[in-house]
């Protein structure tokens, strides 16, 4: 049989070793049975296959042999139905994808043995085994070969009415159908595979928005590979602002935990998640009144700055609105640890009075650098952060009526940022990260690991 050249997937290939290359992004390990649905709801339980089968046009059979030798003629034959009782696959290490779906087909037609016309039905049993692998990656496609199609029938019963059938003409219908059946059937084959291949491509290859501050855009890094245990993918992310440059991340090499009875496995690296979160945390400074409709601990802040004072400084203001301002300072930065996420993140606190005549009068500027626990879940093919306060450390920037002992100030501004700052950041993390809908395969009660440098996700 000719090799057919299918274009645009890559879950059926297999190369020697994994992709040498140090990727950054994501890292995916589908088991054989994750790939045996997938195929399975494309191939068969969408109708695909059934769908293509029938378009079959089979050759006539003719030939000598019915009652006393008389010459046979069955013309129009063609599918009238077909079952699938089960598609199975096999990884091939350094190899590829050996698919195999097992068939039983009814084909009806017109029959002329001698002088008697007749319908003829024949249910034929069929095995039909494929191996592919893919070559040839390029900007984020593969191409796909499908190799040594075969087609193993079992039985081949046939049917008339009349029930006058001879063995010979037994042999002839048999020989000659399970002739022209494995080419028609592989060509099938090949044309389903290629649709297949068209409609899970955009499981890998996607733009996702993250909210309305950039986008995510998912593309396969380089060939897949195959073990005998699963089939493995490199995914880049590329994080873009809306409308702005691309936020770079490092690369970085990180080896996945054994898939074990999991159907699909998601490594999502440091340096990516890195890059998506100075894109989800990000927005105009905070500006409020420091009284206690803002906030509780207002009076007690206030009256700390005040005592902080110099007590020779006739210019500090001891009466009047004490203004707070919030500024996000630097990008977060997540860290991994063996069962442990935590997020770093830098912010400045300016504490000033504003004048009659709109000038600002700077009493304090602090800098915060906070500790952020980060609690890990899933949500519709997002993955979801949280914050709590951990640990705050803090450093007087400047002040313009001099004030240089803070030490009373800060569990008064570390109530501020609990109130004010983490519901803020927890409404930008809300929006979720968007993750690629590998395969198809649906993230529901996904298991979540953290490890050194890696986040996991496990179906």
């Amino acid at each position: 049989m000719k090799m057919l050249k299918l274009f645009g997937i890559l879950f059926f290939c297999g190369l020697l070793t994994p992709s040498q290359e140090v990727l950054s992004g994501l890292s995916c390990a589908v088991s054989p049975g994750a790939m045996r649905n997938v195929l399975s709801g494309a191939i068969l339980q969408n109708g695909l296959l059934q769908q293509h089968l029938q378009s079959l046009v089979l050759p006539n059979i003719v030939g000598e042999g019915g009652l006393l030798n008389a010459p046979i003629s069955i013309t129009g034959l063609h599918l009238l139905k077909a079952q699938f009782p089960e598609l199975s696959v096999m990884l091939l290490p350094g190899i590829g994808v050996q698919m195999t779906i097992a068939a039983k087909l009814e084909l009806r037609g017109n029959s002329l043995i001698g002088l008697l016309s007749e319908i003829i039905n024949i249910l034929v049993d069929v095995t039909i085994t494929a191996n592919i692998k893919c070559t040839n990656y390029e900007s984020g496609t593969v191409q796909v070969v499908i190799e040594d199609c075969l087609c193993v029938f079992g039985a081949v019963k046939i049917k008339l009415l009349s029930g006058l059938l001879s063995l010979s003409v037994n042999d002839l219908v048999h020989n000659q159908l399970t002739a022209a059946l494995p080419r028609l059937l592989c060509s099938v084959i090949n044309i389903v595979i290629n649709l297949v291949n068209i409609q899970l491509l955009g499981t890998l290859n996607a733009v996702i928005p993250v909210g309305t501050t950039g986008t995510i855009q998912y593309q396969l890094a380089s060939l897949p590979f195959t073990s005998g245990l699963f089939l493995g993918l490199d995914l880049d992310g590329v994080v873009q602002q809306m409308g702005g440059s691309i936020i770079p991340h490092d690369s970085s090499s990180s080896a996945l935990p054994p898939l074990l009875d999991k159907l699909l496995l998601l490594g999502l690296r440091q340096s990516f998640l890195n890059a998506v979160l100075s894109l989800l945390i990000q927005g105009q400074p905070q500006m409020f009144t420091c009284v206690p409709e803002n906030f509780s601990g207002a009076n007690q802040l206030k009256e700390a700055v005040m005592a902080a004072l110099p007590a020779g400084c006739s210019s500090c203001p001891r009466t009047g609105p004490l203004n707070i301002k919030i500024t996000l300072s630097g990008n977060p930065l997540i860290s991994l640890e063996v069962n442990k996420a935590t997020l770093k993140l830098s912010v400045m606190i300016q504490l000033f009075i504003e004048h009659l005549d709109g000038s600002v009068l700077n009493l304090l500027l602090l800098k915060a650098d906070l500790g952020l626990n980060v609690r890990v879940s899933i949500t519709e093919s997002r993955l979801l952060l949280a914050v709590s306060l951990s640990s705050t450390t803090f450093s007087l920037e400047s002040s313009d009526v001099g004030i240089s002992n803070i030490s009373s100030l800060k569990p008064h501004c570390s109530n501020v940022l609990v109130e004010k700052l983490l519901p803020l950041v927890n409404g930008f993390l809300s929006i979720g990260i968007p993750l690629p809908n590998v395969l198809g395969i649906q993230l529901i009660n996904a298991d979540i690991q953290i490890l050194a440098g890696l986040l996991v996700i496990l179906v």
